[in-house]
């Protein structure tokens, strides 16, 4: 097989896998990122407390896909993490997500779980069959008390609009459970790497037939230079915003050093619309297996995202889908380009599917050149759309 060229725009996982992926089947990958570092939003770097702090928030890796669990374990050792987050209604704390403990402790209630669940299924309103909007589903799925303390607010202040302006799929993946488990995810496999998730993209990229270029724009007047680009930076982005800026969410972090332990947890919501911040994150709790006796705080401010900002969450409401209609039509009308990962296909992904969508993409550009055919140019669908 000859030896293909692949220019690698972003050094996140979805780049870094793909890279690695064709470096090891004797092709060559030149990778370029904007930021000094690898990771993209999954960097961490230890401050000066040594706490390893999640430098872009906080990330918890969890799966259920074996494959995807094996390929990170190659290239760093993980850790059993489980995961957990507090939620403060005015001066309460509750244990979420939501179950058996957070609605005996709100309702004042004994309730075993199968009463909890007919109560709940009783404050929940059955009129809604075809709920539309976030709201809808919220009332649909829990009733208004804990939609207007839990989620209400919150949800404003994450997204920035009324919870009646988002879609209702925004809350169809949040668990309720009529039990007293308070993980927060339930997949077989959870975990945090001991030394960080930075030294485990480095890792990956640790190949002869790749090159890595950070603080470095790659510009399409180079695409000619390779045989195939995976671009994995904003989809927008790459046709000049052709179409207008797709909407994003950011984060700001306010960060504090505090001696002891600050809140007993790694996240605390904070779900009242008049508290400013989201959420306050300690990054040590994100590491049990480590003493500290400081302690790293975040507290996280939701906004627009701005020209100049980092982006987190798309917005994904009908203006945006429209827009990113426009960008993916064309996507599939460009030759020799692969659109992938979070920003490549305007979606929120889990680490795991970014890593299991890397490895697809990268699995059928190898079978196409092995039958000698050209590579494909567009692996993910990022809406939903034949």
């Amino acid at each position: 097989m000859v030896s293909r060229s692949f220019a690698i725009v972003g050094a996140g996982f979805s780049g870094a896998v793909v890279a690695r992926q064709m470096a090891e089947a004797g092709h060559t990958a030149t990778v370029y990122d904007t930021r000094p570092h690898v990771a993209g939003n999954c960097f961490t770097a230890r401050d000066e407390t040594d706490v390893m702090v999640h430098v872009y928030g906080p990330h918890i890796f969890h799966t259920q896909h074996q494959h995807v669990w094996d390929y990170i374990n190659r290239f760093g050792e993980m850790m059993p993490y489980r995961h957990t987050v507090r939620a403060m209604v005015g001066d309460t704390m509750y244990r979420m997500p939501m179950n058996l403990t957070l609605i005996n402790d709100f309702f004042g209630t004994q309730f075993t779980p199968e009463e909890a669940e007919a109560f709940v299924t009783s404050k929940a309103d059955a009129t809604i069959t075809n709920p539309v909007s976030f709201e809808d589903q919220a009332l649909r799925f829990v009733g208004r008390e804990l939609y207007e303390a839990f989620f209400a607010g919150y949800t404003k202040k994450q997204w920035g609009v009324d919870p009646t302006e988002l879609p209702a799929s925004i809350l169809a993946r949040l668990p309720l459970r009529f039990t007293a488990d308070d993980s927060y995810f339930n997949h077989p496999f959870q975990a945090i790497p001991r030394n960080g998730y930075t030294p485990i993209v480095q890792a990956i990229l640790d190949h002869p037939n790749i090159t890595v270029h950070l603080n470095t724009r790659f510009n399409k007047s180079q695409s000619g230079s390779f045989d195939h680009v995976v671009w994995t930076g904003p989809i927008d982005a790459y046709f000049n915003f052709e179409h207008g800026r797709l909407g994003y969410r950011t984060l700001d972090f306010v960060k504090e050093v505090h001696d002891g332990d600050f809140q007993g947890c790694p996240v605390l919501n904070y779900c009242d619309v008049e508290v400013p911040y989201t959420r306050i994150t300690e990054h040590k709790h994100f590491a049990p297996w480590e003493t500290h006796e400081q302690t790293v705080t975040y507290r996280e401010y939701s906004r627009l995202c701005e020209e100049n900002d980092t982006p987190y969450y798309p917005i994904r409401l009908v203006e945006e889908k429209d827009q990113l209609l426009n960008y993916v039509q064309r996507a599939r009308d460009e030759r020799n380009v692969t659109f992938l990962g979070r920003l490549g296909t305007y979606r929120y992904l889990d680490m795991d599917v970014t890593i299991h969508e890397a490895l697809q993409a990268a699995s059928g550009m190898l079978s196409a050149m092995a039958d000698g055919s050209d590579i494909p140019s567009f692996f993910t669908d990022p809406i939903g759309v034949a």
